[in-house]
């Protein structure tokens, strides 16, 4: 498995009491869409952004309303924490769960895709510290992630025992810096080979997976899995280092949409009226 993609318990840890409860009740149960947030910094469960990165609201750069979400981190040879700029959503499901999520990008006109180091924009993360399966001193651990590799999207699968877990990474395209994607994943999460991930990159199918793992093991559906979108340079901390000279990565985000159908999910397309780069 790449380096870029492993997980270690390090991975922040915002208090999230609620998930003491025998049973955490997923956003999915919910009439849709289930969360809608049109580029703003409200309306989210809380921002992480580590070191020198930032998460702010911003009005120069935006997909379709009159705001959009920018993330930035920033190399420090002498930190050796991790780099997350991100807002999350708690609790957007359990094991059993299904459900769309979907949400437009656009990374800086400069972002150098010359190297092979991953740049995370979204992810499922649930804290499994009291898990029965845990067995490895593992606290938060991602099931899904998505990821900016040179100029390719990808997606992972993971799930089953948490400490002897399958993995499947899948490309679902090209994208192309300075240009607004929109992306949006259809899931069923299951810890079975009952799984199912369909990937949308701007308006086409892109990747349809069946019979796949993609959930840890919750018979209980105890643990709630928080969807996280921004920028996470992961390379950058389990690497160990930065390949190339572009020590700041920026990106923005917007029209995010979580559902139980397509169209809760989906950006639509970009409205030029609004547009102000």
């Amino acid at each position: 498995m790449p380096r870029s993609q492993r997980e270690s318990s390090a991975m922040y840890t915002p208090n999230l009491a609620a998930l003491a409860a025998l049973v955490v009740p997923s956003l999915l149960a919910a009439a849709t869409p289930v969360f809608k947030n049109s580029g703003t910094t409200a309306g989210w469960d809380g921002t992480n952004h580590e070191h020198k990165g930032t998460v702010s609201q911003v009005q120069d750069v935006t997909y379709k309303t009159g705001s959009a979400l920018k993330m930035v981190q920033i190399y420090d040879s002498s930190y050796s924490g991790r780099y997350h700029s991100e807002v999350y959503k708690k609790d957007v499901y359990t094991e059993g769960d299904e459900g769309y999520y979907g949400f437009a990008f656009r990374l800086d006109p400069n972002w150098d895709t010359s190297y092979g180091q991953s740049y995370n924009i979204a992810q499922f993360i649930g804290n499994l510290a009291d898990h029965p399966d845990n067995t490895c001193g593992d606290g938060w651990i991602p099931s899904m992630m998505m990821w900016v590799e040179e100029d390719q999207l990808y997606i992972r699968r993971k799930g089953g025992d948490m400490c002897h877990s399958s993995l499947e990474k899948y490309r679902v395209g090209a994208i192309k810096p300075g240009v607004w994607h929109r992306v949006v994943l259809h899931a069923k999460w299951s810890s079975s080979k009952s799984g199912y991930y369909k990937v949308w990159l701007d308006g086409e199918a892109a990747l349809e997976r069946s019979n796949i793992v993609t959930a840890y093991r919750d018979g209980q559906k105890k643990y709630g899995f928080q969807f996280r979108a921004g920028l996470y340079a992961n390379s950058w901390h389990d690497d160990g280092k930065i390949e190339g000279s572009q020590g700041t990565r920026q990106l923005w985000i917007d029209e995010i949409g979580i559902g139980n159908k397509y169209e809760d999910a989906d950006p639509g397309e970009k409205q030029r009226r609004y547009r102000k780069e």
